[in-house]
């Protein structure tokens, strides 16, 4: 009987393997079909499907989209398992989820302007507004602090596209406040978890093009809770209230709060944990976009990578434009890949593009050596220093013998001995991995403390990094001087000294090495970066359930923290937008750019020149000066028809040009890129005896007066303005001036140089960097 069921089972065999060969090519086909479709977005014809009051609503509009895909599809059903998010307001169209030839079909479709993919971007305090002069040292406010005529921004409402944000933080207390503003539109989550308040009005969150590029959102995610920290730092940078008593770890103390402390804030989750392709994709930013235009904000901020592609194709560019046009001030961060050049980012001119620089503020561990040279060093390590003198030993000299050189340099995990390590102060160089790994492997290794030498790319700029056991970093070039002192004895040994937060350190500012740099990669007759503010060491808002390193191996908790980058530099822009906006209503976002552009400093706290060491591809026009940029005499402003004008210049087709304009546009012939009425000058090609004109215009928002002209060029370069002079009568005034500029062959020199416009009446002076690109053809 045995037998004969074995046997039985055994005819049963090729028959249940060829079941499970069969369900596994079904199921092989089924995920290649699942992995082949990814997010595409869609945009529309404006007058098809576009939700407004008084033709079609939301639902409508949302129809249509459905009946569209479906039409492609097969059934209004699978469109609408397909779609991920219906733009309905601000722009048309829709992002959903298709294969390359369900794309190319919907593409050839009559109604359809453009389907692109869903790309991902990656993201890119108590000191900075006394540095930027809106308080005083003892953080009294002085009387022409732009604060007291904005009234601390009160009332104004500040979009922040970023990881979302921590409500709990003191930043976010409402306290003080009235009632939320009758222009807000938008709504607070529906999670029982996450409350809003008069402070914190609002916020959404958007996923779907994340989750169908491959990212995992866990219940914990799921929501508008930020779980990764920069949301929270920047928002609280940009509009945070004040909060007596902030530090980290004890370092930095005073009293924190953001540069439109009394503005109102929404936060709009549209970055996530990063994976291969970035953390925020284009069809959730777009909706965030979407989402914060028709909530009724004055500013969006926005400290993300982008703009690495022509316009037309860069779905986020687009909403800025849309957003430009209900008059939202729209601000983006540069990128941090400086201080190569034509790294610079989000470069639209409709789009503020901010630069990142330091405060005069750093957080000082000095490193004293045995020879009693002392080495100037960076620190916010969270224990005491060494009390006494430790021996020196270099990580290449501290490696196990199967670890090559060149993993060792950078204290790799594993490649440490601790019996060669143990008791000693370790040397590692940057790079690889980051700071805090290489002093908790050092740590690990049985090393009492850590000195970090920088490498060269990093312009002997030093970040303070929050060390588990004490260390500080030091310059490239001191490092040089700590190899020279190793090398010239047997004993090397040093001390770490205690951190302690330095102030009005010179120069300053001084650009960051990491600061994304110019020239504008897709248009040289755009000027970017447009404005630099300080983005170095900036302590802001941090959430209290991640550790302040973002590693697993780290405990400590602090509800503030100190991060770098232009994702720093970019809300302090964007606050100062949303105070400017507060005194001038009436003002455009190009008048408010040019407002901040034009009144920028060139010149540190020595008043030596920052264009010595840093060109306009560095600083833009300068260093932001709030105070100054509330009454700048005169305005560039720029209208839509002149932007869509530009982008005509730039030989963009009729269809192209529907992703920005709900209207069919008719291009102005004679219109050149380079006459668009941008607060900077940018010539592409200077050719020997080629003299290029450039035009443009000024709007009187000040008194009656007269401004005279005056350009600044270097040797081999001839400037006229015709006229220069210009007298205005009354506010509102605008009046038209043209730059007649010439190579004139006698610097023998192809390349990039640097001038300056300005126009004065005595009282203002209206800057305007110019970049020249000389030829010798």
């Amino acid at each position: 009987m045995f037998i004969a069921k074995a046997m039985e089972a055994s005819n049963l065999i090729p028959s249940i393997l060829l079941f499970f060969f069969l369900f596994s090519l079904l199921q092989t086909s089924t995920i290649a079909t699942i992995a082949s479709k990814k997010p595409y977005i869609v945009y529309l014809e404006s007058q098809l499907g576009y939700a407004d009051s008084k033709h079609c609503s939301i639902q409508q509009a949302q129809v249509f989209h459905y009946n569209l895909l479906g039409s492609l599809l097969g059934s209004q059903e699978a469109a609408k398992e397909s779609i991920l998010y219906s733009y309905t307001r601000s722009f048309n169209g829709f992002a959903a989820i298709l294969n390359e030839k369900e794309a190319a079909d919907l593409a050839r479709s009559p109604q359809v302007i453009s389907v692109l993919e869903n790309r991902g971007r990656k993201l890119h305090t108590t000191n900075s507004w006394r540095f930027l002069g809106v308080e005083d040292d003892d953080e009294g406010i002085p009387s022409n602090s732009i604060w007291n005529a904005a009234q601390f921004g009160r009332d104004m409402i500040i979009a922040n596209i970023d990881t979302g944000v921590w409500p709990e933080s003191k930043s976010f207390s409402d306290k003080g406040y009235g009632p939320v503003p009758s222009k807000w539109q938008g709504t607070c989550p529906d999670d029982p978890g996450f409350r809003c308040n008069r402070k914190l009005i609002g916020g959404r969150y958007f996923y779907k093009g994340y989750k169908f590029a491959g990212g995992v959102l866990n219940a914990t995610f799921d929501s508008i809770r930020d779980h990764n920290g920069h949301g929270t730092h920047t928002l609280s940078t940009a509009a945070g209230n004040f909060v007596p008593g902030a530090n980290i770890f004890g370092h930095g103390k005073g009293t924190a709060k953001g540069g439109a402390p009394k503005a109102r804030v929404a936060a709009y989750k549209a970055c996530w944990p990063l994976i291969p392709k970035g953390e925020c994709f284009d069809a959730d930013v777009l909706a965030a976009f979407e989402a914060a235009i028709n909530d009724g904000v004055d500013v969006i901020s926005a400290s993300l990578g982008g703009g690495d592609q022509e316009f037309f194709r860069d779905p986020v560019a687009i909403a800025a434009f849309h957003a430009a046009q209900q008059g939202i001030i729209v601000v983006f961060s540069a990128g941090n890949d400086g201080p190569q050049p034509e790294t610079v980012g989000n470069v639209a001119p409709w789009e503020i593009t901010v630069a990142a620089s330091t405060t005069g503020r750093n957080f000082v561990s000095n490193v004293v050596l045995g020879n009693n040279k002392i080495l100037k060093g960076s620190s916010l390590s969270s224990v005491s220093a060494l009390p006494q003198f430790y021996p020196l030993i270099d990580s290449v000299d501290a490696k196990f013998s199967n670890v090559n050189e060149f993993q060792a340099k950078f204290c790799g995990k594993g490649t440490l001995n601790p019996k060669k390590v143990q008791g000693k102060i370790l040397i590692c160089t940057a790079g690889k991995i980051t700071g805090v790994e290489k002093g908790y492997n050092a740590a690990e290794a049985g090393a009492v403390g850590m000195i970090l030498a920088t490498n060269i790319d990093n312009l002997d700029e030093i970040k303070p990094d929050l060390y588990f056991l004490p260390a500080s970093g030091i310059t490239y070039s001191d490092g040089e001087l700590l190899d020279d002192y190793i090398n010239s004895t047997s004993t090397p040994v040093a001390q770490i000294m205690n951190v302690r937060t330095e102030v009005e350190l010179n120069p300053s500012p001084v650009v960051a090495a990491f600061s994304s740099r110019g020239p504008n990669p897709f248009e040289k007759a755009i000027l970017k970066p447009d404005i630099t503010a300080p983005g170095f060491t900036i302590l802001a808002s941090y959430p209290t359930t991640i550790a302040p390193t973002r590693s697993g191996f780290d405990q400590r908790r602090t509800p503030f923290n100190v991060f770098s980058g232009t994702s720093m530099a970019c809300p302090h822009i964007s606050a100062i937008a949303a105070l400017l906006k507060s005194i001038h209503p009436e003002w455009s976002p190009a008048a408010i750019k040019s407002a901040l552009m034009t009144t920028a400093k060139t010149s540190d706290n020595d008043n030596d020149n920052l264009l010595l060491n840093a060109t306009p591809f560095a600083l833009g026009a300068g260093h932001v000066r709030p105070n100054d940029a509330m009454d700048p005499g005169l305005v560039y402003d720029i209208t839509a028809d002149e932007y869509l004008n530009f982008l005509c210049a730039r030989g963009y087709t009729a269809i192209q040009l529907r992703r920005f304009s709900k209207q069919p546009f008719v291009c102005e012939k004679s219109f050149k890129a380079i006459d668009l009425n941008y607060p900077s000058i940018s010539i592409p090609n200077l050719n020997v005896n080629a003299p290029v004109t450039i035009n443009r215009r000024v709007k009187n928002v000040g008194y009656p007066g007269t401004y005279v002209a005056r350009v600044e060029v270097p040797e081999g370069v001839a400037a006229s303005v015709e006229p220069s002079t210009l007298q205005f009568s009354s506010v509102g005034e605008e009046k038209a001036f043209r730059v007649v500029v010439q190579n004139t062959g006698e610097l023998k020199h192809e390349g990039y140089v640097f001038g300056k416009l300005i126009w004065s009446d005595g009282k203002h002076s209206v800057g305007s960097p110019i970049s020249m690109n000389l030829r010798s053809d």
